[in-house]
């Protein structure tokens, strides 16, 4: 409860504001405490995906207008299989994910960035030599 207060207090505080512009998507990390397995997930704003027992769903992502790399808002709505109802459902802030954070036993799930319009498409990048030559002297 004190974080939901702290939570508020620094979305709402004027020197805090900033313009933030709502993204496509958004991508999430999962972690599976027990195991060690880690994956990257891609969703669109309201697709969900299921990992381990975890069903996790991006309902929005924004982001700061300014510089759209330096952090990320994502609400979330997490269900666990073992549970009727959602064990997650709010905000998390990409660049303080334990602030608003999910409290469960066996898994984490924080956002990384947004999926941004105007985000640069990597090309298949090419492969490096893997031979080693020493520079020549001279």
């Amino acid at each position: 409860m004190i974080r939901l207060a702290v939570l508020a207090i620094l979305l709402a505080a004027p020197a805090m504001a900033e313009d933030v512009k709502a993204a496509p998507g958004g991508v999430l990390r999962w972690l599976d405490k027990v195991t060690g397995e880690t994956a990257d997930i891609e969703l669109a704003g309201g697709q969900s995906a299921v990992s381990g027992r975890l069903t996790i769903q991006l309902d929005e992502c924004r982001y700061p207008v300014d510089n759209p790399a330096s952090n990320a808002y994502a609400h979330l709505t997490i269900s666990d299989t073992d549970h009727s109802t959602p064990i997650f459902s709010g905000w998390m802030v990409a660049a303080t994910p334990a602030l608003s954070a999910l409290d469960h036993p066996r898994y984490d799930v924080w956002p990384l960035h947004c999926v941004t319009p105007d985000a640069p498409v990597i090309e298949d990048v090419p492969e490096i030599d893997d031979e080693i030559t020493a520079p020549a002297e001279g």
